[in-house]
């Protein structure tokens, strides 16, 4: 029979409580004061494990059709995050020994509704199961718990397994660490990987390229994945920022399939005050969980406190790995709290609303990925930025001597002309100049602020108005950190704001990416900084009412 349905709104099926109560039986507690105890998780812990292992309404079973096995499981991708000591480890241990024992692939329904599961074993495939890492060191903190339950845990008695140093024997099957290169892994065919510390995976040390490789040998037996961050840094190109990006893309409908990726991660508020005992506290409370001791968990609080403000603790470590928040590189522009906590993805920007537009534009390059193309919106009441539209060449093959689609881009500005009422609008002219011509040429007329009388919308970003794009630039920052702007959080204008590079000239701070083939790139920082200035100009002029008269800014 199917399944027999939701018992409360958004009730999906899972093989997670079956998957708790195994651990339950047959693991415990590998260390701690609990040690040699049963080994239960909290309710935020269990959550994951229901997310993890839920199944698609829709699924039929059995699990073998045929030759080929029909996964009902909705999630392949997992990646749970959060801060050092809340309890990852353990977590992870135990899966990687459920997925290699337990009856983890769906199979169907019994006769109540419920899901039926199978062991991988039984469905003639071997249970390869691996943690892995790109370096030793960092598979030790899942490893060593993971002997531990093996070696001393009821699993040994009621199954033929064989823990050993760096592997577990199971029947027809295999628990192993294992660090590598992408290459000499391809062709390994796992049904379960765990790969830790991800945030630290990078391009440079092959992390990007061994996590690619792990996800297509996954491929082969639709198997899952699962990572453990901890915050990324924004711009390194780490694997946590990748899977976040495309975690972002599934919110916001971006990509071909929209389920598939699970990422949990929790944090410290945004508006967490490190320097304040009671405002800090409250903030470990909310990046832990469950897990603090203030929630009845085993994580100290006050002795983070005191790690926390340790002078030899550096401040933006501490972020990341006590508040679990992801920050910035070194050299940003502005920090990941600073721009979260502005936030408002609720506020709606209706028709008819008086805006301004911000416009910076790309064409191709030559070599590297062409820069992106966007317009940005800015309310003029209540200063809400929001993305109207970033065009972005494609990942893989679509991005092959892929261009800026030039049409689409005017229809957009047309578009938002129609939709709202458009004060004004600044663009950088730079490869864009006969399309701004056009623009001034149709709707100069109507723009109530406009950057001079010749040409109302164009407004350099370059050249020899080095003082002028300070200012600007820094009245975004100054907005953004006295919080006198709020945006929408969308996927590309965030993105683009923490890969913004703080650059400086004579004249003072102005933004830049990171070299100047990066990929990660920064047009809709450059937008919104335009229409933040063509905000502060409507308002300083009183050119914010359809019936006011045309103002020129000289």
């Amino acid at each position: 029979m199917p399944w027999r349905g939701p018992s409360y709104p958004g009730e999906l099926p899972t093989l997670g409580y079956q998957v708790l109560g195994w651990i339950g039986e047959n693991l415990i507690v590998p260390d701690g004061p609990a040690a040699g105890d049963p080994l239960y998780f909290t309710d935020e812990q269990a959550q994951f494990v229901l997310q993890l292992y839920a199944i698609n309404p829709t699924f039929a079973g059995p699990a073998i059709r045929g030759r080929a096995l029909n996964n009902g499981r909705r999630i392949r991708r997992g990646v749970l995050s959060r801060p050092k000591g809340w309890g990852k480890s353990p977590i992870l241990a135990a899966l990687c020994l459920a997925e290699a024992l337990a009856p983890v692939v769906p199979d169907g329904w019994d006769a109540d509704g419920e899901p039926v599961g199978r062991e991988w074993t039984s469905l003639g495939f071997k249970a390869k199961v691996q943690l892995v890492a790109v370096s030793e060191d960092q598979t030790a903190n899942t490893w060593d718990p993971l002997l531990e339950m093996a070696r001393n845990g009821p699993v040994g008695d009621n199954y033929d397994i064989e823990p050993m140093e760096s592997f577990v024997n199971v029947p027809r099957g295999r628990v192993e660490y294992v660090t590598s290169s992408g290459t000499s892994r391809e062709g390994f065919r796992p049904v379960f990987s765990v790969m830790d510390q991800t945030e630290s995976w990078t391009p440079s040390n092959g992390g990007r390229k061994l996590a690619a490789t792990i996800r297509r040998n996954l491929g082969k037996v639709n198997g899952c994945s699962v990572e453990t961050p901890n915050a990324f840094i924004p711009g390194e190109g780490s694997v946590a920022e990748r899977s976040f990006e495309a975690w972002k893309k599934q919110n916001e409908g971006r990509l071909k399939l929209d389920e598939g990726l699970l990422f949990d991660h929790r944090e410290a508020s945004a508006d967490t005050d490190p320097a304040d005992e009671a405002s800090l506290l409250a903030g470990l409370a909310e990046a832990y969980g469950g897990s603090a001791d203030a929630a009845g968990g085993w994580v100290n609080l006050r002795r983070l406190l005191a790690e926390y403000w340790d002078p030899d603790t550096d401040p933006q470590d501490a972020r990341r790995y006590y508040l679990n928040q992801v920050t910035h590189a070194t050299d940003s522009w502005l920090s990941q709290p600073e721009w979260a906590a502005c936030a408002e993805p609720d506020t709606v920007v209706a028709d008819g609303d008086t805006i301004v537009l911000g416009f910076d534009g790309s064409r191709r390059r030559n070599r590297g990925v062409t820069d992106a193309t966007a317009l940005i919106g800015c309310r003029v009441s209540d200063g809400h930025l929001f993305e109207i539209r970033v065009w972005e060449q494609p990942d893989g093959p679509a991005g092959v001597n892929w261009q800026v689609p030039v049409a689409e881009v005017l229809a957009e500005v047309d578009a938002a002309f129609a939709r709202w009422d458009v004060a004004g609008m600044y663009a950088d002219p730079a490869k864009w100049e006969s399309h701004l011509v056009g623009w001034e040429a149709k709707y100069g007329k109507q723009l109530r602020v406009k950057s001079s009388a010749p040409h109302p919308i164009h407004w350099w970003m370059t050249g020899g108005r080095a003082l002028m794009i300070v200012r600007a630039t820094q009245a975004f920052h100054d907005a953004v950190t006295d919080g006198e702007l709020t945006h929408s959080g969308a996927s590309a204008l965030t993105r683009h704001m923490l890969n913004a590079r703080r650059r400086e000239s004579r004249s003072g701070i102005q933004i830049g990416k990171e070299h100047p083939d990066s990929p990660r790139k920064i047009d809709a920082a450059v937008a919104s900084i335009l229409a933040w200035q063509c905000r502060l100009d409507a308002i300083a002029k009183g050119a914010t009412k359809k019936d006011r008269t045309v103002l020129i800014l000289r």
